[in-house]
């Protein structure tokens, strides 16, 4: 099955601008609830690069026993170019209930969603670009917003689980200098508003599943991620990682 056509990717030459080096990085940060007053779990990150090959898995871990993961492979240099990746929620029991592959050159979109007789499978192809970015790669875009934004904007395609795989455009906007407080510490930032780049009347039920996403990135050479605020995934609980 065909994806549609307004999924079709951007060409080659449209990848990520990257202004920094990517290198090796490994480390945790607290999953909060929305107001910021329970801890809900933690997010382990790691980032291993071998030659021009970068390599990434991202699993967010709740205290109920649920768990977010994706891994990416992406090539680096002057750009951010996406090789493959695959995107896997599990539920209490620690049971898949998504689980999406991703590979760029073939075009291809495998998988399935649900338990049981509700499960859906998934072999979709589109004209996927190495310029399609999701799961820990969205850290990267915001990293190198203003190598690559055009007036305060910067867009780019994704592929998000819904929990059927789509893709799409997302677009970073930012917005005004602001501050947030960590340890009764108030740090300056600056607000992103991450949101869909799509008209809502080809496909209304991103409306439904992209509440309001915030990153909040405290300028610096290179900018560092200071809170997120926005879903945890397409079931839409709003979490805050710091």
């Amino acid at each position: 099955m065909s994806l549609p056509s307004f999924a079709v990717a951007a060409e080659a030459d449209a990848s990520l601008k990257l202004a920094y080096i990517e290198g090796d990085v490994a480390g945790m940060s607290s999953i909060l609830s929305e107001d910021g007053k329970t801890v809900l779990g933690f997010l382990e990150y790691r980032q291993v690069r071998r030659g021009d090959t970068l390599k990434i898995s991202r699993i967010a871990h709740f205290s109920d026993g649920s768990s977010d993961e994706d891994t990416v492979e992406a090539l680096v240099g002057k750009t951010l170019r996406t090789v493959r990746g695959q995107s896997i929620i599990r539920n209490t029991k620690g049971t898949p209930t998504v689980d999406i592959r991703i590979d760029i050159a073939a075009g291809r979109i495998t998988g399935f969603s649900g338990l049981g007789k509700e499960r859906e499978k998934y072999d979709e192809t589109s004209e996927l670009s190495p310029a399609t970015y999701w799961g820990p790669l969205i850290g990267l875009v915001i990293k190198n917003f203003d190598k690559n934004a055009v007036d305060g904007r910067l867009s780019f395609h994704t592929i998000v689980a819904t929990p059927k795989p789509r893709v799409f455009d997302m677009e970073f906007v930012r917005g005004k200098a602001t501050s947030v407080i960590r340890v009764g510490r108030k740090i300056d930032a600056v607000r992103y508003a991450l949101n869909p780049d799509i008209n809502f009347l080809i496909d209304p039920f991103l409306k439904m599943f992209t509440p309001e996403t915030g990153f909040f990135m405290q300028p610096g050479d290179p900018p560092a991620m200071a809170r997120f605020d926005g879903p945890r995934n397409y079931m839409g609980q709003k979490i805050r990682i710091e």
